[in-house]
């Protein structure tokens, strides 16, 4: 009996019919199969239709044991295969754009921007090939896009379906055969004769490398699906074609479609705001480290297996001492938990008797397990002096508001923000690290956003027009140089590339702008929020990655909707978004877009699913010690792959970003008090 496995798609079209299907007629369509029997090296079939239907049966030159139908209709592409007899099969197409390769650039969603090419030639980018087929799960929507530059038009193509199957494999290298079912198949882009092709089949197809872990390609890989004796598969694909007038235009325009196409829904998490809050004080509680002369929450380099503290702080990401100790501090005098109130003033105490280098900014990172750094200052960075400001200027915000001043605090606040705008360079930007003596270690001004944050909160909070001047000179360079370039990159510490937290910076350092902005500047300010904001929310998951049985999170059932992808180096999903969730609501109220406040419910419905509390550990040793690096594609941090954590994590930060996503508005009552 003749078994079928069909997949339901909803559709939105931005262009007619009549468009798409003159861009894929069957005569610009390649197709083949590849055929492997176990033992033996696989054989690709070129196969052939009949121009002009829309219906067609696909054929080899010699007869073979599968039935391939592929069907054409306005912007939807289905194929159904067949097995006459059990095969292992991998399908494959590719689409001839009739752009020239070298006037392209390419999208593929949480990983792929432009050519890559802020990324290494260890990771994918343009440095090691033109042409690059990637498996699904690396991609926050499953969709590949050219873009041609000359004439600012577009086409993509976007897999559907309901993803239900994923199953482990032997090897991660060379022609595989899936153990079991998998939904996950590829897409990507490639060079044919310099004309730019997308690229698309199933199952998944890695080439001309497969990126394994971080900063580490491997050979190539070609997944083989088991179809058995009249069984049949039908895949769908549903392809856009536009024109737009630069790339920051294709991220919004394909967001939108993505967006109005997948409809994510909240995750069905019973755990309420107050319920998160108070398990995540568990780690305020159990990680609070006291017998080193800075007092702090143990929150990077612990082991996810035992949760035990280390004597490492680090102010700003990926520790957040700081903010975590104003967190607590709110909190325990909210709810009268003396303890969190007791141990965060003991936080900010120690830190302003020994939290300074000589020359007046902050000891980013101590390591009192480790003598040889211990009093040494190191490379400084941008962004965590400026974490470390932001939490600082919250911290005398409250403590001012009830009755407390810390003159003290406030005299270093201003030394540190006087030493930091010697690093302004003339056209706004910042240097990502530096000396003490602010010697420039790297000049590269991807991470400037992450300062202006905190500029505009001292020029309110000591009401002073120079550090509001600083952080308007800070979004011209973003202007002129990130957000019009659509060029995002170098915020995250660990890696030099195209990042999510690049844009999602520049998008919050212009919402602070321009809360502080009245008439036509705030709306220019508002504009670039809105335009930075398009390329963050492109890191952010659409769908649900299908798990095998035996991979831990998906065995917990996590559902991968909301969550953000990394970086081009850092395949991994996390849980940042700190004030995101805010800007994005702030947007969707001014620009009447119902699309950002809908998706900020997706995200904090999905982010709080693997809070970890009795009963629910979800494979972390404490109670409210989130996890971090959360293996979702066949990536590893250095440990454990799909499915697991890597072995290391940093639950500072986690923790805050939680945090922040529940305690939304928080720049708003700070600048419009």
């Amino acid at each position: 009996m003749k078994r079928v496995i069909l997949y339901t798609v909803t559709v939105l079209c931005l262009l007619s019919a009549g468009q798409i299907s003159a861009q894929i007629s069957p005569t610009n369509i390649d197709a083949s199969i590849a055929l492997k029997i176990p033992g033996n090296d696989a054989v690709n079939y070129s196969l052939k239709g009949f121009a002009g239907d829309q219906s067609v049966q696909l054929k080899a030159d010699k007869d073979i044991p599968v039935v391939i139908t592929r069907t054409i209709k306005e912007n939807r592409l289905e194929v159904v295969i067949t097995a006459k007899e059990d095969i292992n099969f991998n399908f494959k197409q590719r689409i001839n754009t009739s752009y020239s390769h070298d006037d392209c650039q390419f999208y593929m969603p949480g990983f792929w921007y432009r050519r890559n090419l802020r990324s290494p030639k260890e990771a994918p980018s343009f440095h090691t090939s033109d042409s690059w087929t990637v498996r699904e799960d690396r991609l926050s929507v499953p969709m590949t896009a050219v873009f041609n530059e000359k004439t600012g038009e577009y086409l993509s193509v976007m897999r559907m379906d309901d993803f239900t199957h994923e199953t482990l494999t032997t090897h991660k290298e060379g022609e595989v055969i899936v153990s079991g079912k998998t939904s996950i198949g590829y897409t990507g882009f490639e060079n044919v004769d310099n004309s730019a092709n997308l690229s698309f089949g199933f199952p998944y197809y890695e080439t001309p490398k497969t990126y394994i872990r971080k900063l580490t390609l491997a050979p190539p890989v070609e997944a083989f699906q088991h179809l058995g004796k009249g069984e049949s598969i039908q895949l769908t694909w549903l392809l856009q074609s536009g024109k737009v007038s630069d790339f920051s235009e294709l991220i919004r325009q394909l967001w939108e479609y993505s967006y109005d196409t997948w409809r994510p829904k909240t995750v069905d998490t019973p755990f309420g705001d107050d319920f998160v809050k108070e398990t995540l004080t568990g780690f305020f509680t159990q990680s609070f480290v006291d017998d080193h002369p800075l007092k702090f929450n143990s929150g990077e380099a612990m082991v996810v297996a035992t949760c035990e503290s280390v004597g490492r702080a680090e102010i700003g990401f990926v520790g957040r001492v700081l903010l975590n100790a104003f967190n607590a501090l709110e909190y325990g005098q909210q709810h009268n938990r003396d303890e969190l109130v007791t141990n965060s003033y003991a936080v900010f105490d120690s830190y302003l008797d020994h939290g300074f280098t000589p020359n007046g900014l902050f000891r980013e990172f101590v390591n009192f397990d480790d003598s040889s750094v211990k009093s040494n200052a190191g490379t400084l960075s941008i962004r965590r002096q400026s974490e470390g400001l932001y939490a600082m200027f919250h911290f005398l915000q409250y403590e001012k508001e009830n009755g407390r001043k810390h003159p003290e605090w406030e005299s270093k606040m201003k030394t540190l923000l006087g030493k930091v705008m010697l690093l302004q360079n003339a056209d706004g930007s910042f240097p990502r690290k530096f000396n003490d003596d602010l010697a420039i270690a790297d000049g590269s001004g991807g991470s400037t956003p992450s300062v202006t944050v905190p500029l505009v909160m001292a020029s309110q909070y000591f009401n002073d027009k120079k550090y509001l001047a600083a952080a308007k000179k800070t979004a011209d360079y973003l202007e002129k140089e990130i957000i019009s370039k659509a060029d995002y990159f170098s915020s995250t510490l660990d890696a030099n590339c195209e990042d999510k937290e690049a844009s999602l910076y520049a998008a919050t350092a212009m919402y602070y702008l321009a809360l502080v902005s009245k008439g036509n500047e705030q709306q220019y300010y508002a504009d670039l929020c809105r335009q930075a904001s398009y390329f963050a929310l492109s890191w952010y998951y659409m769908w649900d990655v299908p798990f095998a049985q035996g991979q831990m999170i998906g065995d917990i059932g996590l559902k991968t909707r909301g969550w953000g992808n990394v970086s081009v180096e850092n395949n991994h999903i996390d849980v940042f978004i700190f004030e995101f969730g805010s800007v994005l609501n702030w947007l969707s109220k001014r620009y009447e877009e119902p699309r950002f406040n809908e998706y900020v419910k997706v995200i904090s419905s999905s982010m709080r699913q693997l809070l970890p509390f009795e009963n629910h550990m979800c494979g972390v040793a404490k109670t409210g010690y989130y996890p971090e690096v959360v293996q979702h594609t066949n990536w590893d941090y250095g440990r454990n792959g799909k499915g697991f954590y890597n072995n290391i994590f940093a639950p500072g930060w986690t923790v805050a970003s939680l945090w922040e996503l529940l305690s939304p508005g928080r720049a708003e009552k700070f600048l419009l008090k």
